[in-house]
């Protein structure tokens, strides 16, 4: 019965109460009112302040600088080259010099064989003798062409006076016209004789005659001819013209024959340099002879020479070129030439100059 009928619905178990959550607290206000910035440092005010003055003052100082001077890279330490040949050729026995070596005026570079030349001067003094001996025989024979003309006078004043009696007894009948004929005949053979020995009694005189210094001509030749053998004698010891250093001297060598007049050494001459600068025709508007300059020098980086501006050319470097440039062309294009300045060192350098370095070059105009 008690499962038949129906049971009253429980009653539902009521949910825990939970206590209210208290409200969070409110955030706190924040003070509106902006903080003070924090005052900038030292290194602040010296990057924002000293930079940009450092900076204009740089500026201007090569605004002012840059406009009084000019420059140009295109430069280049030149020296006084002398190359030395033979005046002579022959064999070389010697060589006194190597390459790099100093030399000094007159040192001896290398010698030729002499022994030619010696020879030929032993020969000149041979033909100054025989034209002494030559002198000597016409000498000989001048006198004796005074003994032919006295012989011939002789000759002839006895002829005249054959032909004078041959004339008396032709007038008188006493003679035959054949003696009278032979008579005048001698007369005139003993007349051409005397004739002939004058001339060639003129003939030895000229022979014997002495020009300006007193000397016969033939002597004086022998003799010249010795002084021409005995320069070419001295010419065999080559010798420094000058002070410098030696290049190219590995044509040197004992043994070889050495041309007349072909190179065989350079003395480059090292106690004088100079530059040449190269500049553009639109740096000359401001350039003088005599304006201050400063050197410095690719293969010496610290190294700065003060100098002048020497010389100015006279032409572009292409007006003096081997081939210059022909302008009159359809296609021609405008080059800015460069012009060649001498800058002259106004102090020694002390580091060695060598020829052919790069350098470069500043020239102080001024404004």
């Amino acid at each position: 019965m008690d499962q038949l009928s129906p049971s009253a619905p429980k009653a539902e178990s009521a949910p825990p109460k939970v206590a209210p959550k208290a409200d969070p607290l409110p955030p706190p206000v924040e003070n509106s009112a902006p903080k003070a910035a924090p005052a900038p440092s030292w290194r602040t005010r010296l990057l924002m302040f000293g930079l940009p003055a450092l900076l204009i003052a740089g500026g201007a100082g090569w605004w002012l600088t840059s406009g009084g001077s000019v420059s140009t890279d295109n430069a280049y330490v030149q020296m006084d080259k002398v190359s030395i040949a033979a005046e002579v050729g022959g064999r070389i026995t010697e060589v006194a010099v190597k390459d790099g070596q100093m030399v000094q005026r007159g040192q001896l570079l290398f010698r030729i064989d002499g022994e030619p030349y010696a020879l030929t001067v032993a020969q000149a003094n041979a033909a100054i003798d025989a034209a002494q001996v030559d002198v000597g025989n016409l000498s000989a024979s001048y006198a004796a062409t005074g003994v032919d003309i006295h012989a011939a006078e002789e000759s002839l004043a006895f002829a005249q006076s054959n032909f004078a009696r041959q004339a008396a007894l032709m007038d008188k009948g006493f003679t035959t016209k054949a003696a009278y004929d032979a008579a005048k005949h001698s007369v005139e053979l003993a007349r051409a004789q005397l004739a002939a020995a004058k001339a060639d009694a003129a003939e030895a005189r000229a022979k014997l005659a002495t020009g300006g210094g007193g000397i016969n001509p033939q002597v004086e030749a022998a003799k010249v001819q010795r002084a021409q053998a005995e320069v070419n004698l001295g010419r065999t010891e080559v010798r420094a013209p000058s002070a410098g250093r030696i290049a190219q001297s590995d044509r040197l060598l004992i043994g070889q024959m050495m041309v007349q007049g072909l190179p065989a050494v350079t003395i480059v001459d090292t106690g004088h340099p100079w530059v040449e600068a190269n500049f553009k025709e639109t740096d000359l508007a401001d350039m003088r002879v005599g304006q201050r300059a400063e050197i410095r020098f690719d293969a010496y980086p610290g190294l700065k020479v003060r100098g002048h501006v020497l010389t100015i050319g006279a032409g572009t470097g292409s007006e003096f070129s081997v081939l210059p440039a022909q302008n009159a062309t359809g296609n021609w294009v405008k080059v800015t030439q460069r012009v060649p300045a001498r800058i002259a060192f106004d102090e020694k350098p002390s580091r060695d100059m060598i020829a052919g370095l790069s350098a470069e070059v500043r020239v102080f105009t001024g404004r």
